[in-house]
């Protein structure tokens, strides 16, 4: 048996405390028979696939103003399930509009069919072989979504995500779609400088070099999906149906009126925006205030 000084044992100790920080933590498979969703979690130089619990109930009915938005995606959702061709899709548009909870929404109506969602961050893109991986022996169908995407030029992460796009080594398995929400159409920010260097080649007008890179990868996803502002009766609707649901959800009675509509119209005017997400936060304000007045 080998003696060793006591500052040799410390340095050993360490040491071995550095290398094992620096390891994957170890983590159980995770069931998907009982798990929809999960995100991908960095760790050192990897990192595992950490299942949520899905706390949106948010269904598809509930989402107004995007029904051709809906019907794009429901049917590429349906036929990914069913084992049919299928595209990757992009939603982009306005904030608020709904991008985010219509994949939510796809999951929650298309879970019990095998439906699953991974979601990654931007930063970690650069594990996508990993991921599929992880997933691509498994029975289940799952959706690669990356929420509120947008790069800046060079980034590491917008070349991975081209390449698993483009069908390279890097391309999903059969058993993956990646859905990306972002408000950037073509995920990258757009300058007038992108316009100077186009040409003229037998008579029409061909994009700059610069352009034509930013394009490149949006071009790439087989749905461009837009999302717009609500028209202020499509505003007032959703507004309509989020506090309905909230006193439904307190079970209580609260009563539409004229001072309820005009209260709604002012809050989108001070949020500049009429959209769902605005129709929410208000509805949250007006039930909390209608029920503390109570008490």
């Amino acid at each position: 048996m080998i003696n060793l000084k006591p500052e040799v044992v410390a340095q050993l100790e360490r040491v071995l405390g550095s290398v094992e920080m620096l390891l994957p933590r170890a983590v159980k498979p995770i069931d998907w028979a009982s798990c929809s969703a999960a995100n991908w979690r960095r760790h050192s130089f990897s990192g595992f696939l950490e299942p949520v619990r899905v706390t949106d109930g948010t269904t598809l009915d509930e989402l107004l103003g995007v029904e051709r938005q809906k019907e794009i995606m429901v049917n590429n959702t349906r036929q990914f399930l069913k084992g049919l061709p299928a595209n990757n899709a992009l939603l982009w548009g306005s904030r608020g509009t709904g991008k985010s909870s219509l994949v939510k929404a796809l999951l929650n109506e298309y879970a019990a069919e095998g439906l699953r969602v991974i979601q990654v961050e931007k930063e970690d893109l650069i594990y996508l072989s990993e991921i599929f991986a992880a997933v691509e022996n498994e029975p289940y169908r799952f959706i690669l979504l990356c929420d509120d995407l947008t790069f800046e030029v060079g980034e590491l992460g917008y070349k991975m995500l081209k390449s698993a796009l483009d069908g390279s080594v890097y391309s999903a398995p059969e058993n993956v779609l990646i859905y990306v929400t972002s408000n950037r159409r073509h995920l990258l920010p757009e300058y007038e400088t992108d316009k100077l260097g186009g040409k003229y080649v037998n008579g029409e007008l061909q994009q700059s070099e610069a352009t034509e890179e930013k394009v490149s990868l949006s071009d790439r996803f087989g749905l461009w999906i837009p999302f717009h502002v609500f028209t202020q009766d499509r505003y007032i609707e959703a507004v309509r149906l989020c506090v309905e649901r909230e006193a439904r959800n307190r079970r209580v009675e609260i009563p539409w009126t004229k001072e309820l509509e005009q209260d709604a119209i002012k809050w989108s005017h001070d949020k500049t925006k009429r959209c769902g997400r605005t129709a929410f936060q208000f509805s949250k304000n007006w039930v909390g205030q209608h029920l503390l007045s109570r008490q």
